[in-house]
């Protein structure tokens, strides 16, 4: 592992005046070890940290900079922004234009709220399903993270109809007794629980195309069988496409899978880079939020005109340029190499993707739910994330989240990646 003196310096600093040195638990390197890089600026693909080191950048501020850093558009749009004022505690047009994209942009989206997070998002679509049904109970799945909303900080229990338990101090138990947590890909699971409690589900929260256990796809059989137990049984489907919301298809995940959420949290990509959430849908279901209806969600930075300004200029590329024919080249290209180069080092791996989101995951059972993705071998992971670092290549710090492509990166940047990993997985063989 090098030597980067002047982050260790600042994570000493840091640590005294900021719980455990960073704003978010992921950054501080916990699992993979070391110290965190402090990053000094960014560009195009790459992070330069204070040591003066260049890399190429893998995570994207974990998912938003999808145009990379410091798009031009973006930039001028964010300066043209904060030089008319940042924030205002009123409505304004930039508000609607971004409102008015999402609107075209995902046909299950007829009306959309703004929030200032991803997990405000998810917090309000959650509490929307309630009022809009009348009911209680919500479902999540065992590795899906929806932010740090205290009824979704939960784990899995012992059955399928166990409640949840919470896996965070300061979340009292009574915060999670209407949530049930299922495995994510098992039908009979899930089936079982609506015909249980079908009369007092709000709603089923999933991210469709799921990033935080590592990336891991659905089955078609599960995706049906969410679609008619909902319907059936009167509850709403919550999509959360904080990550995958303009990142797989201009209409997310649910445009490149063909389903129809009733709810859809967004986040992440239309920001730009700035802090945003948002949740949208169908109409009826959206006018029960206040002041239009009873269900009370507010935010005095919520709409807030450089975060609107980013995620206009941000969409408006990505509809007049569409790169994700390109992404699922370049996503090709990388996992055959990464592929190749794990076998010939004699790795056991499994290599998830879907178009530009991937991960690699060091174990040889296929993944396709939280618990075989727990299978993963954490400390090679490590191992292999330093040995790239030192390389050239941030790679999100955790075997368990999904790493992203960015439109800047070109077929070379792909194979400075494989040749990288090729010398990394000869040494953590």
């Amino acid at each position: 592992m090098s030597s980067r003196p002047n982050s260790a310096s600042a994570f000493d600093r840091a640590r005294k005046v900021i719980p455990g040195g960073v704003n978010s638990p992921a950054r501080a390197f916990g699992a993979v070890g070391g110290t965190p890089l402090f990053i000094a600026r960014a560009d195009g693909p790459y992070l330069f940290d204070i040591d003066g080191n260049k890399y190429l950048d893998y995570i994207g501020s974990w998912g938003p900079m999808i145009l990379g850093h410091c798009h031009p558009a973006v930039v001028e749009a964010v300066i043209t922004a904060v030089q008319n004022g940042s924030s205002y505690g009123a409505p304004c047009q930039l508000e609607t234009e971004l409102a008015e994209l999402v609107v075209d942009a995902v046909p299950s989206v007829e009306m959309v709220r703004f929030v200032s997070s991803g997990t405000e998002a998810t917090m309000s679509a959650i509490r929307l399903a309630r009022g809009f049904t009348g009911r209680d109970l919500i479902i999540k799945f065992a590795g899906c993270y929806h932010g740090h909303v205290d009824s979704l900080l939960v784990s899995a229990g012992s059955s399928a109809l166990t409640h949840g338990v919470p896996n965070s101090p300061g979340v009292p138990k009574g915060c999670t007794d209407d949530t049930l947590v299922l495995k994510f890909n098992d039908v009979a699971g899930l089936t079982e629980v609506f015909q249980a409690k079908g009369d007092k589900i709000a709603g089923v929260i999933i991210e469709p195309i799921v990033g935080n256990m590592g990336l891991v796809a659905p089955s078609v059989e599960f995706r049906q069988a969410l679609r008619g137990l909902t319907q059936k049984h009167g509850a709403l489907l919550i999509y959360d496409e904080v990550m995958t919301g303009f990142r797989l298809a201009y209409g997310g995940a649910q445009e490149l899978l063909g389903d129809s959420p009733d709810i859809t949290a967004f986040g992440k990509i239309i920001g730009g880079g700035y802090p945003v959430g948002a949740y949208g849908g169908r109409a009826e279901i959206m006018n029960k939020v206040m002041p239009a209806g009873p269900v009370f969600q507010a935010g005095t930075l919520s709409g807030n005109p450089v975060a609107m300004a980013a995620g206009i200029a941000t969409l408006k590329e990505l509809k007049t340029n569409p790169p994700y024919k390109r992404f699922d080249e370049l996503g090709a290209r990388l996992e055959a190499g990464l592929r190749r180069a794990a076998t010939d080092a004699g790795v056991a791996h499994q290599f998830n993707r879907i178009g530009n989101m991937w991960t690699l995951f060091f174990t040889p059972t296929p993944v396709t739910d939280f618990d075989t993705a727990k299978t993963a071998d954490t400390k090679r992971f490590g191992r292999f994330f330093w040995e790239m670092m030192d390389r050239g290549v941030y790679l999100p710090c955790s075997q368990f989240e999904a790493a992203f492509l960015c439109t800047p990166m070109t077929e070379s940047h792909i194979d400075q990646t494989i040749s990288a990993a090729r010398e990394a997985l000869k040494t953590i063989a």
